[in-house]
């Protein structure tokens, strides 16, 4: 089992891709820490991890919470001990015209989709040093083809990109 006993921070687990990615990552033996907003979905993808023979626990948190954001990390240290895999998956899209779109929906795009996961990269970074762990920053196609009605979107995973080509200078 590729990720027997490591421990991966899915953030956005309580659906979609985050939700799949925790699923398959258990069969392969990580223990999850499954981090969203919804509570409920969270516990669900939880026990769909146990029932598939896996390990995980629910860390409630907000991306876009800077607070939220490092106590989630430190309490996933304080249950796990350690941290091999952060995956930054939590997003969202903003769907119009760019000419219909408002300045809070621009702000709440790049707060979820950029800040949140720079800030989830911040967090995580420190203890992935300590295990010569893994980031993953979850992008999309999106940032290389623009299409009508998902600018905004666009944009955000553009800079997921950008975010991704600095970390990889940096690290």
């Amino acid at each position: 089992m590729t990720f027997q006993d490591k421990v991966v921070w899915i953030t956005g687990a309580s659906s979609g891709l985050g939700k799949f990615m925790a699923i398959e990552f258990a069969k392969q033996g990580a223990k999850l820490a499954l981090s969203g907003r919804r509570i409920k979905e969270l516990e669900a993808v939880r026990e769909s991890v146990i029932a598939g023979g896996g390990a995980g626990e629910v860390f409630p948190c907000e991306v876009t919470d800077e607070v939220a954001l490092e106590t989630t990390v430190a309490a996933i240290i304080g249950h796990f001990g350690k941290l091999d895999v952060a995956i930054a998956n939590a997003g969202f899209g903003v769907f119009g015209k760019i000419e219909n779109l408002t300045a809070a929906n621009w702000r709440k795009q790049l707060d979820v989709n950029v800040v949140g996961l720079a800030m989830t990269a911040k967090f995580a970074l420190p203890h992935l040093k300590q295990t010569a762990g893994r980031l993953v920053l979850i992008g999309s196609v999106a940032a290389y083809l623009p299409n009508p009605q998902v600018g905004a979107y666009g944009v955000s995973k553009a800079a997921v990109r950008s975010i991704a080509q600095t970390l990889h200078v940096e690290l």
